[in-house]
């Protein structure tokens, strides 16, 4: 007989975040913390106008990007982090974005992630931002921008590692199957429509739209592992096919799976993540 008692605790409890591939790493300079420990991490020797403002990924941390920060300040960029709110409890149990007029956890956190652009064009003084964004929340990081006033003029590129999933009802599946596991195949066929659902009425069938509002040529980084079990390359290619006015490249990681290309794959993924922030960043004027 199957643990119902466990598995209706696994389903209940499936929004509880979770910290995953959290580097331990040596600290960094930092600055002030801002709202939702929001922190701005100095290169030692910045180069470029851009900040690298970073979207962790669901259920993570900022302390998951640390790696990913010391590549960006080693590079000569400054970044900027802070934690997702992933519980309903923290949008009042009704997630909301005040500019796409959507109701959904994803819509909720493209608010939250336009509240941090004001902070770091507004309180910080940065001029330049590239995005860069992981798995699913990449979604919601592409439909901030996508409504943030003078867009044109103030998004530099994107970063997209492991996502977004076109089909998102799909990679939540695979979520509760191989990382926040519901071991009760009934409820974790329950849950993964359920959350779909509550992430946004509209699953992801808006993003291209969304890039779409991009100034044409804009660049874009697609970052993929062909081992990924929750999101595949084919499903991420869905997202930025149809967007016409994106410049867009791939990175392509054989061995790779969700979230680990810079961890397990750094002599590739480190020189074409460099190339491409240089190739769209503006050198810092002394």
């Amino acid at each position: 007989m199957p643990d119902l008692k466990n598995a209706f605790f696994q389903l209940r409890n499936y929004l509880k975040p979770k910290t995953q591939f959290e580097p331990k790493l040596k600290a960094m300079k930092t600055e002030n913390t801002y709202p939702d420990d929001g922190e701005i991490y100095k290169s030692r020797s910045r180069q470029f106008e851009e900040l690298i403002f970073f979207v962790h990924f669901y259920n993570g941390h900022k302390k998951a990007m640390l790696r990913h920060i010391r590549l960006v300040n080693q590079l000569g960029y400054d970044a900027y982090a802070f934690n997702i709110r992933f519980q309903l409890k923290d949008h009042q149990f009704l997630p909301y974005s005040e500019q796409s007029k959507q109701i959904g956890l994803k819509h909720g956190i493209a608010q939250q992630i336009h509240e941090h652009f004001d902070i770091v064009f507004n309180q910080l003084g940065y001029k330049k931002i590239t995005v860069f964004a992981f798995s699913n929340i990449s979604a919601a990081a592409i439909e901030a921008m996508a409504y943030y006033k003078n867009r044109d003029d103030v998004f530099s590129a994107l970063i997209c590692d492991s996502g977004p999933s076109f089909e998102f009802v799909k990679s939540a599946f695979n979520l509760y199957t191989h990382s926040e596991k519901i071991n009760f195949l009934p409820f974790r066929l329950l849950a993964a429509p359920i959350f779909s659902r509550a992430w946004s009425p509209k699953l992801h069938k808006d993003v291209a739209d969304h890039l779409n509002t991009f100034k044409k040529g804009f660049p874009v980084l697609s970052i993929r592992g062909w081992k990924d079990k929750l999101i595949s390359p084919s499903d991420i290619d869905k997202i930025f096919q149809p967007a016409k006015t994106i410049h867009w490249q791939k990175l392509s990681l054989p061995e790779a799976e969700h979230l680990t290309g810079l961890r397990d794959f750094s002599s590739e993924y480190k020189p074409v993540v460099e190339e491409f922030l240089k190739n769209s960043s503006r050198a810092l004027t002394k």
